[in-house]
């Protein structure tokens, strides 16, 4: 209940700044517009999100004949959760992430990158893929999933705004300095969103993930790693779409600057240490 009470804040949020964006582009004709389009974007966003993003990073699904090893470990760990067999995928990446995604856990999804199974010892990976069990069985799968398209639903309107000028209420031309302060702020405030959102939910996922797999200590040198390989190497489908990035168990975008600055993940070194003490049973 509490984690449907935040998806329709998330949705009532960004439909805020979708209208707001629509005000600017054309008064309150284009105030209400961007209403039906917030409309129109989350139902597409609750029932069809979890599949444009699989396909935004080329997600292959396999099976037990594909990827046994991989999947009778995925099948194990939601038993021992109490959840549906997820749709497990592939990612032809070179670095080692993964995430979650669907509206429910009857319809959930989870993927991992190739990197990933050839960097993890199989404790590692039983500890990430725990922890990404771990928010299908919170229910925060589907509000991570609509915050990313929604997010980039965001940026797109708010590049309109720039390019195509716009009109306050009274359907004069709007200030095209108002229009630059608009692309700007606007991908900020749904990343601000995004962040309010995901920090603490990587935090419980973690503590889930441990208790599935039953072995903190594992998650921890999990991320660690992950960590380290995200440094230096990018999965190219997160940089062209960051607002993705955020349903990734380790931040997977290089560089620093706003990025950093607006992660929508805790540090790994709170993490870490958070799991730790749950090894150590503080």
């Amino acid at each position: 209940m509490f984690n449907m009470m935040k998806t329709a804040i998330l949705m009532a949020a960004i439909t805020a700044l979708f209208m707001a964006i629509g005000s600017l582009l054309g008064g309150r004709q284009g105030m209400m517009m961007a209403l039906v389009l917030a409309l129109g974007m989350n139902f597409f966003s609750y029932w069809f999100s979890d599949k444009l993003v699989l396909r935004m990073y080329n997600a292959q699904e396999v099976d037990e004949n594909s990827a046994p090893q991989f999947y009778r470990m995925v099948a194990d760990l939601a038993q021992r959760a109490q959840l549906p067999m997820p749709r497990v995928y592939l990612i032809q990446e070179d670095a080692p992430n993964a995430f979650a995604t669907g509206r429910n856990p009857q319809h959930a999804a989870v993927a991992a990158t190739t990197g990933i199974l050839r960097v993890l010892s199989e404790s590692e990976l039983r500890g990430v893929m725990a922890h990404e069990l771990a928010h299908v069985r919170h229910r925060d799968i589907l509000i991570s999933t609509i915050s990313a398209t929604m997010a980039g639903a965001v940026s797109m309107l708010a590049n309109f705004a720039m390019f195509f000028g716009g009109r306050d209420s009274e359907g004069r031309s709007a200030n095209p300095i108002v229009g630059l302060l608009v692309m700007i702020l606007a991908p900020l405030a749904a990343s601000l969103i995004q962040m309010a959102i995901s920090r603490a939910r990587e935090f419980e996922a973690d503590r889930g993930g441990a208790e599935i797999s039953g072995n903190p200590a594992a998650l921890a040198s999990a991320l660690q790693k992950i960590q380290s390989y995200a440094r230096g190497v990018p999965i190219e489908a997160a940089e062209r779409h960051p607002e993705t990035a955020q349903m990734m168990i380790v931040n997977p975008l290089s560089g620093g600057g706003l990025r950093g600055l607006f992660s929508t993940h805790p540090s790994t070194e709170e993490r870490v240490e958070r799991l730790m003490a749950m090894a150590r049973g503080a």
